[in-house]
């Protein structure tokens, strides 16, 4: 008896240290905080340069590689190997922001990949409050780098962000990404439409496959993205998935703030307005067309 009570003190001992540890490791982080990724492939002369681009001290701020392999890992059931590439080289600082800041992302050398996106995937991973900035010495697609901007977060701050969330972040990124070219509606109407699909899970909470159906037809309809049956059965289970992961909807939609800014100036942006009002148009001219051959039948 007195061995199981001295093994139980024991244990709630270590338990105790164990949290403890955890606690001092969170609280260590502090708005301000910087950590980089460098990409593993870059010359030694493009990494300094990177270094300068962002204005950091090697020696006094943490700097951690990404590798080709680590991108592969993420990457490989959503995109071609071609397309990902056999070189680690976009880089990425973060700054841990005050709490309820929420995320910002500004690039540089980044193609098919849009800030909105990034803000987007980050998220859905978990990430919160910081401010991301994405760069390579040449134009790159961008895809990789959310690879080390998670594995960066994770490390400064000492959340550990489940691997199956992970995967869904990264291949939400491809699915905007290939939205965005494949559909030819570009990548801020195509960030636009998965913002508002996001804010109106959190605002619905749908429980079945045509709750999320409805959500995703009337956030295309809102954002004017005309997508087919195949488009939105992706959608359907792509969010699916986040759903399955218990994602926090409400915590994602604090953090997408000026991205929901972005969707608000899109909406209101020419382009936006210039679509519903051919939209309505065309409706007209099909009501009117209707209605003549109405009366046509009658005279």
């Amino acid at each position: 008896m007195k061995k199981k009570i001295l093994f139980a003190m024991l244990a709630a001992f270590v338990m105790a240290i164990g949290f403890q540890n955890i606690n001092v490791a969170r609280a260590d982080t502090s708005a301000g905080d910087v950590i980089v990724t460098l990409g593993a492939d870059l010359t030694q002369q493009q990494k300094d340069a990177i270094l300068k681009e962002m204005q950091v001290d090697p020696n006094q701020v943490q700097v951690i590689e990404v590798t080709n392999a680590e991108e592969h890992k993420y990457l490989d059931n959503y995109l071609p190997k071609a397309q990902i590439g056999t070189r680690a080289i976009s880089s990425s600082k973060i700054t841990i922001g005050e709490k309820g800041s929420g995320l910002s992302v500004s690039t540089n050398h980044i193609t098919y990949v849009s800030n909105e996106m990034y803000m987007n995937a980050l998220a859905t991973a978990g990430v919160k409050d910081a401010q991301i900035y994405v760069t390579a010495p040449f134009d790159v697609s961008g895809t990789a780098a959310l690879t080390g901007l998670i594995k960066a977060y994770e490390i400064k701050t000492g959340d550990v962000i489940p691997e199956e969330q992970k995967q869904v972040a990264n291949e939400e990124m491809v699915t905007t990404a290939k939205l965005a070219d494949e559909k030819g509606i570009g990548k801020d109407k195509a960030a636009a439409l998965m913002t508002a699909i996001k804010d109106k899970i959190a605002e619905a909470h749908p429980k079945t496959d045509e709750d999320m159906k409805n959500i995703i037809q009337d956030a295309a309809k809102q954002t004017g993205v005309q997508l087919n049956d195949q488009d939105i059965q992706k959608l359907v289970d792509l969010f699916n998935k986040m759903k399955d992961l218990n994602i926090n909807w409400n915590q994602v939609g604090d953090q997408l703030q000026k991205a929901k800014d972005s969707l608000k100036q899109f909406l209101n942006s020419d382009e936006a307005k210039g679509f519903f009002a051919k939209l309505g148009e065309f409706l007209r001219s099909l009501f009117q067309a209707i209605s003549d051959f109405i009366s046509s039948l009658f005279h």
